[in-house]
């Protein structure tokens, strides 16, 4: 094992003993002794900088070896840290109480020479061996930060690369992606969701009209309205984008799958595939249907010319209740600065 220079903090009210113990340890290999006489100055220095291996008399002015012990394994990262208890022959119950507080191990006055290498070099030991676990632990820890970093970003362009699949088949743009994925975001954020939904929600977003991979291009691209029957086919693609998404064990396909299935529900139960209302549509689905049709009313498209916004603003708000939850509608408009800012930054010019 590497050595690794250690810190030896040695809490004692004899001069002399400090100065023996000092020597003792210059003996033990590549360990730096700390000498304190007072218990004080020993736990300060600990509380600032720590310690590797700890060395303290039993008998001294307040606070003693015990209380000194029982403050040090309250300091942060000190609840492993070796602990030598110096103690008479005599004071068994003192032993006792020691370990209770944490005392690692005893030495007994007067203290052999030979003994206090031997213990301070397997305290030493122990110390290095914890902190090569600690190492290797942190570094493993770093690794799978890493790996699941990179294993998120490319989840995250399959998601982007599935959704521009359905969008090549749509008249829809890539901006119109963007755009609907950051008001979800936005809306989500103002219900007080957890930030980790907040981004859940903005990347299983773009997915929510997936299914239309699977309807009919004389359906998906008629320039005019469509017939009773042609709307009832174009229904489908909600149930077909759930299938689709629906198997994966991904939280975030799976997030897509509901949204798929539910952003053409109706706060009022009106809406397909199931026509469920309320809170009965899933909240992912709900932000997602005034996100997607804010922007379709505000876009233009072969078969329409884009509204202005006032006037996408008010059908938003006539429809309250009705099409869209309330407190979706409520968090979209006091964001009304940010949407107009996503709108300028994702606008279709950029296509």
């Amino acid at each position: 094992m590497s050595a690794v220079r250690l810190s030896v903090v040695i809490v004692d009210d004899s001069d002399i003993n400090l100065m023996l113990f000092k020597n003792l340890v210059a003996r033990c290999g590549d360990i730096e002794p700390l000498t304190f006489k007072h218990s004080i100055a020993g736990l300060e220095w600990c509380k600032a900088h720590g310690a590797d291996i700890v060395v303290v008399d039993y008998m001294m002015p307040a606070p003693d070896g015990i209380e000194f012990i029982q403050r040090f394994r309250q300091l942060p990262e000190m609840g492993d840290i070796p602990v030598v208890m110096v103690t008479a022959n005599n004071l068994v119950e003192v032993r006792y109480k020691a370990l209770q507080a944490g005392a690692t191990d005893f030495l007994t006055k007067p203290v052999d020479k030979n003994e206090f290498i031997a213990r301070i070099r397997n305290m030493a030991a122990l110390r290095r061996s914890q902190k090569l676990l600690a190492d290797r632990a942190a570094l493993l820890a770093s690794e799978v930060a890493a790996a699941t970093k990179m294993i998120a970003a490319r989840e995250r362009e399959t998601i982007f690369c599935l959704a521009k699949a359905a969008e090549y088949r749509d008249p829809e743009t890539g901006a119109h992606i963007m755009r609907m994925a950051h008001y979800s975001r936005l809306i989500a954020a103002g219900l007080k969701l957890p930030v980790q939904e907040q981004e859940l929600i903005f990347e299983a977003a773009p997915m929510h009209d997936l299914g239309k991979v699977g309807t009919r291009d004389e359906i998906l691209l008629k320039p005019g309205r469509l017939t009773e029957d042609e709307f009832e086919i174009m229904k489908a693609h909600a149930t077909i984008g759930y299938q689709i998404l629906l198997g994966s064990s991904s939280p975030k396909l799976q997030a897509a799958a509901v949204i798929a299935c539910s952003h053409h529900e109706k706060f009022d139960g009106s809406g397909y595939p199931k026509g469920l209302a309320g809170n009965d549509i899933p909240l992912y689905g709900r932000i997602v249907a005034l996100a997607d049709v804010f922007d379709a009313l505000t876009s233009c498209r072969p078969y329409k010319k884009a509204w202005d916004l006032s006037r996408a603003a008010a059908y938003i708000r006539e429809q309250s209740g009705s099409h869209f939850d309330p407190a979706c509608v409520k968090a979209f408009f006091e964001a009304w600065d940010q949407v107009l800012a996503i709108r300028e930054n994702y606008g279709d010019k950029e296509e």
